[in-house]
């Protein structure tokens, strides 16, 4: 496996990269925030379920598409760069969803955020990438999603809170002030260290996008693991997206209620990533894949046979630690689908993955609003163990290639 650039102290190393923890914590937030608002804002502008839900898969558009841009842009302009001024680009689309006066106007200015929240993820991980070498890569990147878990965390039980104290617009006011901080500690950040970037000289700056993009897709493998991450966003946050809504229509508790629930799933996520080395020692990447898909598909079922509303929260978290064992597995191996060109390659696996999320959340939309949250929790409960299957066949026989 090709080496990181050059390494840098370790101390700067480290501040750089909970910083870039930070913005994907801000990320995150911003993505799952509107969750447990659904059912309000359904009220608020008198819609169904599904309706509300573009709230959702519009940001996701927005930010698959963005991908597109973004990675191209980091791999020319400097990654750690772009993410700084993505970030502060996001409180105009949070100010402008916390001051909507209708629905359209919200979803507008979410499909901005999106755009804009974009960048802090996929760059960060192929920032990380540039400067971690592969052998240490799967459980730093495993500790730099700490920030991304939290703001999944924070999205979903700030979600419900602020529904329940103060209304919706409250959520987005507190994301504005989250995406200011984030932007000024950046800024500062790059002040501090000019060079951040000079670890993802290349080159192949010269590059057109196009060109980028070929590059990356002309590997089979790359193909592979694009296609598998699609799928997976579609059939995991498809459904995720309407479980405080199910569980607010089923047992009648309150958002907050509902959201703190949804927050399990964090809880899950944190498990793996304080314990990714042992993990990844133990199971190796086709177990994680096969264990994550397995643990998904059974966090469905829990959803769907729960007698009472406590059981979303053992469901959650098996949602949230299979999530992360079966992710991060495709995320590994996509910082390696093209080094030359590695901020397009995670873009694009990124892009892939906010596609399929926001396909997913669309179609069950459909689904719910025909045939029920039943339908909608069976077909990612079957489908995602086969997928944790399949990825874990196509490693094993990488493997014996190599």
């Amino acid at each position: 496996m090709p080496n990181a650039a050059p390494a840098r102290k370790e101390g700067d190393l480290i501040r750089q990269i909970a910083l870039l923890s930070v913005a994907a914590f801000a990320s995150s937030g911003a993505a799952r925030i509107t969750d447990p608002l659904l059912p309000q804002l359904a009220d608020a502008f008198a819609l169904s379920a599904g309706q509300a839900a573009y709230a959702v898969s519009g940001f996701a558009l927005a930010y698959g598409l963005l991908q597109l841009l973004y990675g191209p842009l980091g791999d020319r302009f400097g990654k750690y760069r772009v993410i700084s001024y993505a970030m502060l680009a996001s409180m105009a689309g949070a100010l402008g969803t916390a001051m909507a006066g209708n629905f359209s106007m919200l979803v507008a200015f979410r499909v901005l955020n999106g755009a804009t929240a974009a960048a802090a993820i996929p760059l960060s991980m192929a920032w990380i990438a540039d400067n971690v070498p592969y052998e240490r890569r799967q459980p730093v990147l495993a500790y730099f999603l700490i920030g991304q878990i939290f703001g999944i965390i924070s999205g979903q039980l700030f979600g419900g809170l602020f529904a329940d104290l103060t209304g919706w617009r409250g959520a987005f006011w507190f994301m504005l002030c989250a995406f200011g901080v984030v932007g000024a500690l950046l800024m500062l950040e790059l002040k501090r260290s000019p060079r951040i970037d000079s670890a993802g000289d290349s080159p192949h700056t010269g590059l057109s996008f196009v060109q980028r993009f070929r590059a990356v897709l002309s590997t089979r493998w790359a193909r592979i693991i694009l296609v598998g991450v699609c799928f997976e966003g579609a059939c995991v946050f498809g459904g995720l997206a309407y479980v405080p809504t199910y569980l607010h229509a089923r047992f009648g508790i309150s958002l907050t209620l509902a959201g703190g629930l949804m927050a399990v799933f964090g809880l899950g996520g944190l498990s793996y990533a304080l314990f990714a080395r042992h993990f990844v020692g133990t199971l190796g990447e086709r177990g994680l894949a096969i264990a994550g898909g397995s643990s998904l598909g059974l966090a469905y079922l829990i959803f769907l046979g729960a007698p009472h509303w406590l059981w979303a929260a053992p469901g959650a978290f098996c949602a949230g630690i299979g999530y992360y064992m079966l992710h991060n597995t495709f995320q590994i191996n996509a910082t390696q689908m093209a080094p030359a060109h590695r901020g397009t390659a995670v873009a694009l696996f990124a892009a892939l993955f906010f596609f399929g999320q926001s396909g997913g959340v669309s179609l069950n939309a459909l689904v719910i609003d025909h045939l029920g949250f039943t339908s909608a929790f069976a077909i990612p409960a079957v489908a995602l163990p086969l997928i944790g299957a399949i990825f874990a066949v196509f490693l094993g026989r990488r493997t014996a290639q190599a």
